[in-house]
């Protein structure tokens, strides 16, 4: 084996090893996918719960061409557990400000947490063409500053 064949085993060797480093520090530092739960008749009906001032549970249902519930207000700095499930055919669950991305799909339930620093209205759009009017199909986050209002 002369020098630069060495050298060429060397170079590919120490790229392999940073993408596998890459990859392995990618999946514990951003491993944010959302988490699909047994299915139970209980997340069917949209409401939002109120565990203590800072976490909340809203149990988001998708349908034909609506979120329910469509608007959701809770105060900054909030972390909020989100369980979709739809009623109906697939639909998507985007909150592209919070980097969101789930899929509701019937009989399933997927589950992501998300922590609400900023006020301001976080909109939800379905981002899966789910029929005539999937363009209307929205929701909305109203993260409120209850010390601004005092």
């Amino acid at each position: 084996m002369d020098k630069s064949e060495k050298k060429v085993l060397m170079i590919t060797g120490a790229t392999l090893a940073l993408f596998i480093f890459s990859i392995l520090y990618a999946r514990g530092k951003y491993n944010d996918a959302p988490e699909c739960l047994p299915f139970d008749k209980t997340y069917e009906t949209p409401k939002v719960n109120k565990l203590d001032d800072k976490t909340y549970q809203v149990y988001a249902v998708a349908q034909m061409w609506q979120f329910q519930p469509s608007q959701i207000y809770i105060p900054v700095g909030a972390e909020v557990d989100f369980f979709l499930t739809s009623k109906d055919v697939v639909h998507g669950f985007n909150i592209a400000e919070k980097n969101v991305n789930m899929m509701a799909v019937y009989g399933n339930i997927n589950k992501t947490t998300v922590k609400f620093d900023k006020p301001g209205v976080y909109k939800i759009t379905c981002h899966e063409y789910c029929g005539v009017g999937h363009q209307n199909m929205q929701a909305e986050v109203i993260v409120n500053d209850p010390a601004a209002t005092k």
